[in-house]
């Protein structure tokens, strides 16, 4: 069996990717237009294998459109193409991801589930209408979400903003200190300078 390996999709894959698309009855046209959603499985010779997509949203993802050039070798590639969107997951910093794929391995190989009816609340409108056919897996707590990173980081921010500031202030103050020891100094100079004048004469 040939070695494959995965990577993200590029624009030179498009035309492969197109046929793949319909050869699996999928929107080739709409999905074109989100390329940048998909991963995408080669072979050694550098053949277009397998496809697909996750499409990233509010800390959360979708993972969408399976396609395989030769359905047979699904069930190999299929955990692979699942360990790069895991990684592809973890670098976005997502808590979460859904799919509507029906294939079994989904529920047994990746561990996706039904969500409750509380949970499919918080399905993205953008993935489409919220149906018991969805399946979801929680990666990490929600509480970790980028919304709350994002907040964390501006207090990151802020603090730092305080510091350079207080630094800042410092500095004024050292420079005024400064700047009056020098004209103490010149003062002083000048006096003695007076002084030894004086006796001269």
């Amino acid at each position: 069996m040939n070695a494959y390996r995965t990577r993200r999709a590029t624009v030179e894959d498009l035309a492969r990717l197109a046929g793949l698309w319909q050869s699996a009855h999928l929107p080739a046209a709409e999905l074109g237009k989100r390329l940048t959603d998909f991963q995408v499985a080669e072979d050694e010779q550098g053949n277009l294998a397998a496809a697909i997509g996750l499409h990233i949203e509010a800390g959360q993802g979708r993972v969408h459109s399976e396609g395989y050039a030769d359905f047979a070798l699904a069930d190999s590639l299929r955990p692979l193409l699942w360990q790069r969107l895991q990684a592809v997951a973890q670098n976005h910093g997502l808590f979460r991801l859904w799919t509507e794929e029906t294939a079994p391995w989904w529920k047994m190989g990746a561990g996706f589930s039904p969500p409750s009816d509380e949970m499919l609340q918080k399905l993205p409108e953008t993935y489409g209408a919220r149906h018991p056919a969805w399946l979801t897996l929680r990666l990490r707590d929600e509480a970790a979400a980028p919304a709350n990173l994002d907040k964390e980081i501006e207090l990151i921010k802020e603090a730092a903003r305080i510091r350079r500031e207080t630094f800042m202030r410092r500095g004024r103050v050292l420079t005024i200190i400064g700047t009056a020891i020098s004209l103490l100094f010149l003062l002083f100079s000048l006096l003695l300078l007076f002084h030894a004048v004086k006796h001269r004469r």
